[in-house]
């Protein structure tokens, strides 16, 4: 009987001292998808707003006549070179990169399909972050609790005008890059320690 009694109070006494052990190890907090999307859109808006890049092939030129953003000013001898100015609409939505109103279209020959030029938003706005893939544990040089996560950033439009977005969707326009994101623990918090 008492070595039963004995084996019941050091059983308990075990139990607390590991209750006590394991209480007194903190782990790591979570990081959900969504905090970790939001580090990586706080670390996009913290730099500064960039206009967006778009490249214009010959249909691209015909769609901002169109759309009324540019007109034909000049047609040289060769008939496939082409001078363009931007309207007053024009002058809105984009910038010739260089400066200047006038689009200098200087194609290798009448057939050259792979001639492109680019033009630059006025509107400017940040990176967005989306489609972050599962957030899972990783090993980085230096740091003793990671994580990491695939995601997609991409150009936001928000103030654009529409034709400029339609001509943003063309091909020969990327708008968006797969990345990865790595996180770190300091100080008991989460946080973007960089984006590949």
């Amino acid at each position: 009987m008492r070595n039963l009694r004995k084996m019941k109070a050091l059983s308990v006494a075990g139990i607390l001292v590991a209750g006590l052990v394991l209480a007194g190890c903190k782990s790591a907090p979570e990081l959900t998808q969504d905090q970790a999307l939001q580090l990586i859109q706080a670390k996009y808006d913290s730099a500064p707003a960039d206009s967006v890049s778009i490249n214009l092939s010959k249909d691209g030129m015909g769609q901002g006549i169109t759309a009324g953003l540019w007109k034909l000013t000049k047609v040289y001898p060769n008939k496939f070179w082409a001078d363009y100015t931007l309207t007053d609409d024009g002058k809105k939505a984009v910038k010739v990169a260089g400066g200047g109103d006038a689009i200098q279209w200087r194609p290798q020959s009448e057939t050259d399909a792979s001639y492109s030029i680019t033009v630059q938003t006025v509107a400017t706005s940040h990176m967005k972050a989306r489609d972050l893939q599962q957030v899972a544990d990783e090993t980085l040089p230096g740091v003793s609790s990671a994580k990491g996560a695939d995601f997609t950033e991409g150009v936001d439009l928000t103030g654009v005008p529409q034709p400029v977005q339609d001509l943003a969707h063309n091909p020969g326009n990327k708008l968006s890059n797969k990345r990865h994101a790595d996180f770190s623990l300091e100080n008991g918090a989460w946080v973007l320690h960089g984006i590949v």
